[in-house]
């Protein structure tokens, strides 16, 4: 697998992560992990962080 090829499915992997996260903050939910409440606060955390590693993978991916 060559670098540009890695660099797309990572960038369509952190995709799918970023709208998973921003799905959770338009629905509101909640989620509990070992019975921890988990805030809303850490999604938006998260939305920025996998959309930033989203672009640039895709970005990588899609460079000639």
């Amino acid at each position: 697998m060559d670098q540009r090829t890695f660099s797309l499915i990572a960038g369509i992997i952190f995709l799918l992560v970023a709208l998973a996260h921003l799905w959770r903050l338009t629905q509101g939910w909640d989620i509990v992990a070992y019975g921890t409440a988990i805030p809303l606060w850490t999604s938006w955390v998260a939305l920025i962080i996998t959309g930033v590693l989203a672009f640039y993978g895709l970005r990588f991916g899609t460079r000639r």
